[in-house]
């Protein structure tokens, strides 16, 4: 890798764990007395378990997203639909954790499933590494949706 690869490489990583960090700003303000006052599944994680994975998840995001980006470019469909997943992620921990809006978060969660199955069926034919390294991320996208929808279910009154 070049110069230029390293920095862009630097750039995708530091941009996802940006969007994370922001994200956990939301969460952190929003556990609390809300949050612990709800109802929640058996299966809801203890809160320990968020960090660490979500940290993880957006490192793989950075370096799907870069592998990606030194085969097509900055501008192509498959960047510009990463950058509509990572909104999305960014939004839901604003609309779950500031807004308590469960269920518009739930809506918001579905369309990011959504964005990102997209995302992996675009990456694939331009990177497989890029395209796998974001399966975990909709397994666990996937597992934060029925944890969603359970807690809007448990609280219907949010």
């Amino acid at each position: 890798m070049n110069k230029q690869d390293w920095i862009a490489l630097l750039g995708f990583v530091f941009m996802c764990l940006a969007v994370g960090g922001i994200s956990g700003y939301f969460t952190a303000a929003g556990v609390g007395e809300w949050f612990d006052g709800l109802r929640k599944p058996f299966f809801n994680p203890p809160k320990w378990v968020f960090g660490p994975v979500w940290t993880l998840l957006y490192l793989m995001m950075g370096v799907a997203a870069f592998l990606v980006w030194r085969q097509v470019g900055f501008w192509h469909l498959a960047i510009g639909l990463f950058f509509v997943q990572l909104a999305l992620n960014f939004a839901w921990s604003f609309i779950f954790f500031s807004a308590h809006r469960i269920g518009v978060a739930l809506t918001d969660i579905i369309l990011l499933w959504l964005a990102i199955v997209a995302t992996i069926f675009v990456f694939a034919p331009l990177s497989a590494a890029a395209a796998w390294l974001l399966a975990p991320y909709l397994l666990w996208v996937t597992f934060a949706s029925l944890l969603n929808a359970s807690i809007w279910r448990l609280n219907p009154a949010q």
